[in-house]
């Protein structure tokens, strides 16, 4: 079974990429998914004992997570040494249930791939990318997005010049769905072949 881990910085398309690859029948996994899932559930107790006053109602609260995180590395990594084990279980179990299935090929959608070492566990690996102009525009739109957050996560993530040397294959989204849809087709019937 080839696992195809999906990657890209803020803002440059993933999302819509990954659809793209489970529309064409490709089980994708999506890290960030599993991180939100975790955010209601299992590392609630885990993160309020870490990182005191940031879950209310039984869930983590996101805002203020990001606030007792958000450019400290030493939190980060506090938070990252919580999540990261959680999250390579749920990626486990949607690998097992992909082989019990008899799938030949999984999309791992995972936006620190590179940034956590994780283009070892994969076959192949794909970034998605936009010029940055467009980057900009698409991730300051987001809800709550300031240019000060944005900077700050753009320091956490490799830069897109380094992501698109170390990748196998790069879908550009500046210009549209319908070419990225047909660069994902192109990758699967690339990939096919070798499953």
């Amino acid at each position: 079974m080839i696992r195809l881990g999906l990657t890209g910085s803020i803002a440059m398309g993933k999302s819509a990429t990954a659809k793209m690859f489970a529309e064409a029948g490709v089980p994708v996994h999506d890290a960030d998914a599993a991180v939100h899932a975790l955010y209601a559930g299992r590392a609630v107790p885990l993160i309020e004992a870490a990182f005191p006053g940031t879950t209310a109602d039984g869930k983590v609260d996101r805002t203020r997570l990001g606030e007792a995180v958000l450019g400290k590395p030493e939190a980060i990594a506090r938070l990252e040494a919580i999540i990261h084990p959680l999250v390579h279980e749920a990626e486990a179990d949607f690998l097992a249930r992909a082989r019990a299935e008899g799938r030949r090929m999984v999309v791992l959608d995972i936006p620190l791939l590179f940034e956590t070492g994780g283009e070892r566990r994969m076959d192949a690996v794909v970034v998605v990318s936009a010029p940055v102009e467009v980057q900009r525009e698409r991730a300051l739109a987001r809800p709550g997005m300031t240019v000060q957050r944005l900077d700050a996560i753009l320091a956490r993530q490799m830069p897109d010049a380094d992501k698109r040397r170390r990748s196998h294959f790069i879908i550009e989204t500046g210009s549209g769905l319908d070419p990225a849809r047909r660069a994902v087709r192109s990758i699967i019937r690339a990939l096919s072949g070798k499953a």
